[in-house]
C-alpha cells in the first residue's frame, strides 16, 4: 500500500488489467469501478458506454443501479425514526391500511385463497429487515400462483425493475394489499417488497413524493446531483446501455437502451427496492457517509446510532431459512444492507452494502475505512455475485497488507 492508506499504482494497474479483461472478452461493453481507502480515491473507467457504440465509458456515466437503493431508501426511513414521525415497532396500517388484517397462504404452492389470519400486524421493523412476509420469489417464473399474481398485478419482485409499467405508489399499495401474505410478519425474510413498502410509506408520513424526500434530505446535502428515479433529457447522452445475455446464443441483448430508455421519463412509481439512478461518485458519497456514522462534513444526515442499527445482523438463523442463495453461509442482513457475519473471503466481518441486478456492487468497510463500488451495464444472471464482481472485490483487497 502506498503511505496514504489508498491503493498503491501496482495495486492499481492490476485491478485494471483484471477488469479490462472482462470487457475484453465481451462480458460487458464497459465499466466503472471506484475504490476509496482512508480517503485516497482512485477511479477506472473502461470500454464503452453502450453495445457497439464509439462513445467511451466516462467517470459521470450514470448507471441504474437497481437494489442499491435499497440502502438509501432505509436511510431515509430512518431519517424519519429520529424524528419520530415513524416509529421501528408501530404497526404501518396506521399509514398504510391497506395492509392491516392480513392474510397468510397455508404454504406457498397452494391456492391464494388457501389462507389464515396473519397472528400480528407488519411493523416498520419488519420493512427494513425484509421480514414482512411478502417478497421476491426464488423460482422459475410461474412456478406458484402468487408469482402469476404478482406479475398480472406489476407491483415487482418477480423480475427486472421496469418503471414503464408500475402503477402509482396509492394504487401499488392497493394492488399489494389484494395478496395475501406468503408467511407470518416477522417469521422468515424475504427479499425486495419491504423497500418498496418503505417508499409508499416515507410518501404518506411526509406528504411529499418519495423522490422529493429523497433529493431534499439526502441528495442534496450530499451532493448526489446526478441520482434520481429518471434521467432529464440534458443528461441522457450520459445514460448507460442496460444488457442481458440471451441464454440462447450467450451474447449480450438490449435490456434497456439508454436512447429510448424507461428512465428516459419521471415514473409512476419510485422504487425503493430497485428505481434508482446513480454515478459512482454520487454513491460514494452516500458511502462516505454511511462510514462516517451519518456524517457529511458537519452536515448530519443520520446519527451514529442509527448508522450502527443499520449495519448490524437483525435476522435468526431461522428467518434467513432458503435465504442461502443470497448469504451463503458468512452474510446476513440488518436495515436495506447485507452484512458480512463471518470471514469466508478476504473482506472482513462488518463489510456492509449490497449489490444491483442490473450489473452493480457497492459495499463499505469499517474496518479497513474502504468504499468498493463497481458499475457494470450486464445484468446478474443470478443473485449470485458474477465473476466480475468477485474479481472486482478480490483487487480491492488483495493489497491490503497495512
Amino acid at each position: 500500500m502506498s503511505s496514504s492508506g489508498g491503493l498503491s499504482g501496482a495495486t492499481r494497474a492490476r485491478m485494471r488489467d483484471v477488469m479490462a479483461a472482462h470487457v475484453e472478452r465481451g462480458d460487458m461493453p464497459g465499466l466503472v469501478t471506484l475504490v476509496s481507502r482512508r480517503g485516497d480515491v482512485h477511479v477506472d473507467v473502461l470500454g464503452t458506454r453502450s453495445l457497439g457504440s464509439s462513445e467511451p465509458m466516462r467517470r459521470d456515466t450514470i448507471f441504474r443501479i437497481a437494489s442499491m437503493t435499497k440502502p438509501i431508501t432505509a436511510a431515509a426511513t430512518m431519517i424519519l425514526v429520529e424524528e419520530c414521525k415513524l416509529h421501528l415497532d408501530e404497526r404501518v396500517d396506521r399509514l398504510l391500511p391497506e395492509l392491516a388484517d392480513r392474510k397468510v397462504m397455508k404454504r406457498l404452492d397452494g391456492p391464494l385463497d388457501d389462507t389464515v389470519p396473519s397472528k400480528r400486524a407488519i411493523t416498520v421493523r419488519d420493512l427494513l429487515t425484509f421480514r414482512m412476509g411478502f417478497g421476491s420469489v426464488m423460482a422459475p417464473p410461474g412456478t406458484y400462483a402468487i408469482q402469476n399474481a404478482m406479475r398480472d398485478l406489476q407491483i415487482g419482485g418477480d423480475g427486472p425493475p421496469n418503471p414503464s409499467v408500475a402503477p402509482g405508489p396509492d394504487e401499488w399499495i392497493r394492488r399489494l394489499g389484494t395478496l395475501p401474505l406468503m408467511h407470518q410478519p416477522g417469521e422468515r425474510w424475504l427479499y425486495n417488497t419491504g423497500s418498496d413498502v418503505l417508499g409508499v410509506l416515507i410518501a404518506r408520513v411526509t406528504g411529499q413524493s418519495f423522490e422529493k424526500f429523497l433529493r431534499e434530505r439526502i441528495f442534496e446535502p450530499l451532493g448526489m446531483k446526478d441520482s434520481s428515479f429518471s434521467v432529464p433529457a440534458e443528461k441522457l447522452d450520459r445514460l448507460a446501455g442496460c444488457y442481458r445475455r440471451d441464454p440462447a446464443t450467450g451474447a449480450l441483448a438490449v435490456y434497456d437502451d439508454a436512447a429510448n430508455s424507461h428512465w428516459s421519463r419521471p415514473s409512476a412509481f419510485q422504487s425503493g427496492a430497485g428505481g434508482l439512478v446513480s454515478t459512482a461518485d454520487d454513491y460514494l458519497a452516500f458511502c462516505r457517509m454511511m462510514l462516517d456514522k451519518g456524517r457529511c462534513g458537519r452536515e448530519r444526515i443520520l446519527s451514529r446510532p442509527s448508522v450502527e442499527l443499520m449495519t448490524t445482523d437483525q435476522l435468526t438463523p431461522e428467518q434467513k431459512a432458503g435465504a442461502g442463495i443470497f448469504f451463503g453461509d458468512h452474510s446476513s442482513w440488518g436495515f436495506g444492507v447485507a452484512i458480512t457475519t463471518r470471514r469466508t473471503n478476504l473482506w472482513p466481518v462488518g463489510r456492509f452494502g449490497w449489490d444491483g441486478g442490473f450489473g452493480t456492487s457497492g459495499y463499505s468497510d469499517p474496518t479497513e475505512d474502504l468504499i468498493g463500488i463497481l458499475l457494470t451495464q450486464r445484468m446478474m444472471d443470478s443473485p449470485e455475485p458474477p465473476r466480475a464482481f468477485v474479481d472486482f472485490w478480490n483487487s480491492a483487497y488483495q493489497a491490503i497488507d497495512d
